[in-house]
């Protein structure tokens, strides 16, 4: 079955933990090379930020990719980046899920929620963001359903509009509800500290 495969990889990959600032910090390292770093709200089991980082064609430590949570800004000072964000006028998109979907808002889009239009493109595996003034148009893919070989849902897909943000919003499928919920038991097994292995070795 396919969607034991992502979680047979994840189950495979060398874990460590750390609990810090009320969140539940996992660091993954798959046999390929390829590093996966998440963040839970402790209390909730929340998923706050996922990244991903792989070597580059040198053999280098590449630099984290932002898959959940708040993107990665330029390397500046804390007022510096403060000033960067609340003075951008250019779309920001970001994914931040709910434990019941997958969620993902486009700061900075002025426009009255008639104006879009979100829809699922099922050959190509993404959904697609458009407009009818034609001043923005977006194409993004749900690596979840990608990783658990689950098909795209028109029906799970809604979106609204407030505060000059967009709001999509994807119900996720019970297979993955399934799965995280699995997923959440195993990570609370591992021994959380500041150094250290904390491999994983759950059957």
């Amino acid at each position: 079955m396919a969607v034991p495969g992502w979680l047979e990889r994840l189950r495979a990959a060398g874990k460590t933990a750390l609990v810090q600032d009320g969140k539940r910090k996992i660091h993954y390292l798959f046999e390929d090379g390829k590093e996966m770093a998440e963040e839970y709200d402790i209390k909730t089991g929340q998923l706050m930020s996922r990244k991903w980082r792989e070597k580059n064609t040198l053999g280098g430590v590449g630099k984290w990719q932002v898959e959940v949570g708040e993107p990665t800004l330029p390397l500046l000072g804390a007022l510096e980046s403060e000033l960067i964000t609340e003075s951008s006028l250019n779309p920001i998109f970001m994914r931040k899920d709910t434990l019941s979907s997958f969620q993902w808002r486009i700061r900075n889009l002025p426009y009255p929620k008639e104006v879009y239009s979100v829809s699922v493109e099922k050959e190509q595996r993404c959904c697609v963001i458009r407009t009818t003034n034609k001043k923005y148009y977006k194409k993004f893919s749900i690596p979840d359903l990608d990783r658990y070989h689950l098909p795209l849902d028109a029906a799970a897909l809604s979106f609204t509009h407030a505060n000059n943000t967009l709001v999509i919003t994807y119900q996720k499928p019970k297979e993955i509800l399934a799965a995280e919920e699995q997923l959440q038991k195993e990570l609370k097994k591992i021994k959380a500290a500041n150094s250290g292995n904390g491999d994983c070795k759950t059957q």
